[in-house]
């Protein structure tokens, strides 16, 4: 499977009346885009706002992100989502490099929504600072949310899928992409290697994506489907970079993979680099996270059958969220070493706002490889920022992961003045387990 990725760099974002992309600059005609949210009829009440790296600018609830894509040929760009259901991985796809789409709820939050900051100490914990981003602010009807409230994050974030899909549509028909603008991703089928690269230590990547919850709307979806229905399978490495896998997650949101997350993937990126040169980078095997012990064991005994099938000598195992799931990583883990395959994982840890905690809820020796990306209880304060894109009161009011209405000692999240203080676990995919986390290391 060969993939070309071409990237159209967006330097700034601005209103105008017809959507398109001109020298680096992304014009938007809102009245267009927005009738593209209101597709779905429960959403209510929509805005689109921008927030540019350094503007003194908080958003706050972040519900997903996307990367705006569109298929060259007009093919699918979020198979089961905004398009039917078809393969994803192959031919070229057209990006708009450097920004991205945020959906953000405009009078409410809930438990896995998150914050970013576009400048001072905020900025510093999510990648998603550095972006142009987009931000789609919407509400549904009352009644909805009510008696539905797992569809109606479902609809705020699928209206953001839509919205990025028209943006770079309308924004790159005709465009023509400079020829180093243009990635390329193609892995070879596992028997047809030749013998320099079938010599190479062979590694596989294994992503334990969030799918613990029975009810629709709040699991990662492949191919739209919902991945508490999947058991781990074997999938190209293009299909998650090409719009199969969609973000769904529950989970506190510094431990979130966003949509754009899956399709940057730099874990998958590096070991593109790396494939020939110093390993037989062999796939990806898209696991699942589970809520009873057996289902753990079962899940982790497909694993290893695939990694032993396809012969691999080394994993690297990344596990999305923690707390429960940290027994299906640890599984995983002791199931691979047991086949003979050396694991590296790839996760945050909950020790505790004092740090003093034990990092993950179980723990094994065979697990003896770990790149911790950050604690998700450490406190974090912000000062004030001169605009709010949502609404500030959901951190406190609608029990965002790492905020609260009341604490004996520090009081609400929310200052008077419009200061913070929260835990890592409301910084919007602020820990990046899947490749650019900022927490792992300082480099002197």
């Amino acid at each position: 499977m060969r993939l070309e990725i071409a990237n159209f760099n967006v330097e700034d974002i601005t209103f105008g009346d017809e959507t398109s992309y001109q020298d680096g600059t992304l014009i938007i005609n809102k009245e267009e885009a927005l009738k593209v949210v209101k597709e779905d009829e429960h959403i209510t009440e929509a805005d689109i706002k921008i927030a540019r790296p350094g503007e003194d600018k908080r958003i706050v609830p972040v519900k997903e992100a996307i990367e705006p894509r569109c298929k060259a040929d007009g093919g699918a760009v979020f198979p089961g989502v905004t398009d039917n259901v078809e393969a994803v991985g192959e031919g070229q796809t057209l990006a708009l490099k450097g920004c991205s789409v945020l959906a953000v709820g405009k009078h409410w939050g809930s438990f896995g929504d998150g914050l970013i900051d576009m400048s001072g100490e905020g900025a510093k914990y999510t990648y998603f600072s550095q972006l142009n981003n987009i931000c789609l602010v919407a509400d549904t009807d009352e009644e909805f949310e009510r008696h539905e409230q797992q569809k109606k994050n479902h609809a705020l974030r699928w209206a953001g899928h839509r919205l990025a899909k028209y943006l770079a549509t309308e924004a790159l028909e005709d465009q023509e992409p400079a020829e180093d603008d243009i990635e390329e991703f193609d892995l070879e089928p596992i028997t047809k290697r030749p013998a320099k690269v079938n010599d190479l230590p062979s590694v596989v990547y294994v992503m334990q994506a969030q799918s613990q919850m029975e009810e629709m709307g709040y699991n990662d979806l492949v191919y739209g489907w919902d991945m508490n229905h999947v058991v781990p399978t074997l999938m190209h490495p293009n299909e998650i970079l090409d719009g199969a896998m969609i973000s769904g997650s529950f989970m506190p949101c510094s431990s979130k993979w966003s949509t754009y997350d899956f399709q940057n993937c730099p874990t998958i990126k590096n070991l593109y680099q790396e494939h020939g040169e110093t390993i037989n980078f062999l796939g990806v095997i898209m696991s699942n996270l589970n809520v009873n012990l057996e289902e753990k064991e079962r899940s982790a005994l497909f694993v290893q059958q695939i990694a032993k099938s396809l012969g691999a000598d080394a994993a690297i195992l990344a596990e999305e969220g923690y707390g429960n799931p940290d027994a299906d990583f640890i599984e995983c883990f002791k199931a691979l070493e047991e086949a003979g395959v050396k694991t590296v994982g790839m996760t945050n840890e909950c020790t505790g706002r004092d740090g003093n905690s034990q990092p993950l809820v179980t723990l094994d020796e065979a697990a003896d490889a770990i790149v911790s990306c950050g604690n998700v209880s450490a406190l974090i304060e912000l000062p004030p920022m001169e605009t709010v894109i949502g609404e500030l009161e959901a951190l406190a009011r609608d029990g965002l992961s790492g905020g609260w209405e009341d604490d004996d000692e520090l009081g609400s999240s929310v200052k008077e003045d419009g200061s913070i203080i929260m835990e890592n676990n409301s910084m919007f995919c602020g820990d990046q387990v899947l490749g650019w986390s900022p927490k792992t290391m300082k480099e002197f």
